[in-house]
């Protein structure tokens, strides 16, 4: 039982009273490797153009001209049919039918073809190709391998060094 108590003293002496140490040390590299990456980027960019469709143009003015026109054609053709009082209802019932025909055959001949200028875009893709080289360098540290890349090769590497004791 002695025995365990002085180990176990011992050990908690050493925790207590153990002293830690950084250092940093170079370290010589013993092999430099290049490698290269192929990376290839696609850079949006718009490509516009203006083109021509075509459009029909219409006059709303023909609409109501044609109106006027049938109404007042359908009134006088109203009255040359009724008699007595059934003129009068002939020439509104003339008149109303002629404004709805040729209303209508003002809406039929009032689209005339045109063209119209439109903008047009799109979202096109430029890819370019961009080589990179990086360095991996190798070196031994404490018996162990170590790897630091770099942008070029390098002759020592830093280590940062903890020794507790």
């Amino acid at each position: 039982m002695r025995k365990v108590a002085i180990a176990l003293s011992l050990v908690l002496s050493a925790q207590l009273f153990g002293e830690v140490i950084h250092f940093a040390k170079r370290v010589p590299v013993y092999k430099s490797v290049e490698v290269r990456h192929i990376v290839t980027r696609k850079v949006p960019y718009e490509e516009c153009w203006e083109e021509e469709i075509p459009v029909e143009e219409y006059d709303e003015r023909s609409d109501t001209l044609g109106a006027i026109i049938g109404g007042a054609a359908g009134g006088i053709l109203g009255h040359q049919v009724g008699g007595g009082s059934g003129k009068t209802a002939a020439t509104v019932g003339g008149a109303i039918i002629g404004t709805l025909i040729g209303k209508n055959l003002a809406e039929r001949s009032r689209a005339r073809p045109g063209y119209q200028r439109v903008k047009r875009c799109r979202t096109r893709y430029k890819e370019s190709e961009e080589t990179i080289v990086e360095y991996k360098n190798y070196a031994k540290v404490m018996g162990r391998r170590i790897v630091k890349y770099s942008d070029r090769p390098l002759r020592y590497i830093r280590v940062n060094v903890t020794l507790e004791y």
